[in-house]
């Protein structure tokens, strides 16, 4: 994962050239560092609340695999997400790739816990024109561990440049044929990110989580973020009470697609991954 060292985040400014590079050429880029430790521990203790929660709601926690799950969640629900939001390194990213008026459509975390097997090689959802004709990138995903993740902890694998991949063969626009593994895992890379670390990836990006042999989960927050021709805010429901909402800062609430409600509603999934829930040995 390429890094941009600063340090003062605050007043930072960072490289454009190098984000567009990362995004395009590896289809994943991070930052070290960009939150505290002390903020990474608090919001891996609202994930965790939040887990036991949806566990015992119907619907709550999607299968992604055997003992492994993806939430999704009010942004409220976490103490940090307005720092998360409104962090520079993340908005200049976003502007970066996806132009001023970017959007962020889904905020969730994905759970592999002890047991957690190899996932299939697979996309986070179908490519869409934009790419496919376009050449572009029009969504991302920003990813924070709430752990220090080791090697036998199912580290995040990616391989890189595969965003670009046409969907030949693909199961679903999303599973690519068997008989393109080994090109994947040739370029395989393992992400052992730290508490405080941030990534940015094309979702379009072939990856898979691995094997989690360790008696630790690995949770990590995702935030996803639309360009103006991308539509995956179908697949999810943003909501924020009119309380909350009226107290964010006019700056964020421009990017973003969401509901304003006076009570918070159970969120019903709606981006299910029928082909994750087998898993691979």
């Amino acid at each position: 994962m390429e890094t941009v060292e600063v340090n003062n985040p605050v007043t930072a400014t960072y490289d454009i050239a190098q984000i567009m590079g990362g995004l395009y050429g590896d289809g994943i880029i991070g930052l070290k560092g960009a939150f505290s430790r002390e903020w990474a521990r608090q919001l891996g203790e609202d994930i965790a609340g939040l887990y036991q929660e949806a566990l015992q709601r119907p619907g709550g926690a999607l299968g992604r695999g055997p003992k492994r799950h993806y939430v999704e969640i009010h942004p409220e629900g976490i103490r940090g997400f307005v720092e998360l939001a409104t962090h520079p390194w993340v908005t200049t990213v976003c502007e970066a790739v996806l132009g001023p008026d970017y959007k962020i459509v889904e905020i969730g975390f994905d759970v592999p816990n002890p047991g957690a097997m190899n996932q299939p090689w697979h996309r986070d959802f179908p490519a869409d024109d934009d790419t496919i004709i376009g050449r572009r990138l029009n969504s991302l995903a920003f990813n924070l561990t709430t752990v220090d993740v080791l090697e036998n902890m199912g580290p995040f694998e990616i391989a890189p440049g595969t965003q670009w991949d046409l969907p030949t063969g693909f199961e679903h626009g999303m599973f690519p044929p068997k008989s393109n593994s080994p090109r994947y895992e040739a370029r395989a890379q393992r992400k052992m990110p730290q508490m405080g670390d941030i990534s940015a990836r094309s979702a379009l990006t072939i990856h898979r989580g691995t094997a989690n042999h360790s008696d630790t989960p690995r949770p990590a927050l995702v935030l996803g973020v639309d360009a103006p021709t991308a539509r995956n805010a179908e697949r999810h429901d943003l909501q924020f009470t009119r309380a909350y909402y009226a107290a964010l800062p006019e700056s964020l609430k421009q990017h973003l697609t969401c509901r304003v409600v006076d009570r918070l509603e159970p969120i019903v999934q709606a981006h299910t991954i029928e082909g994750l829930m087998m898993g691979e040995a």
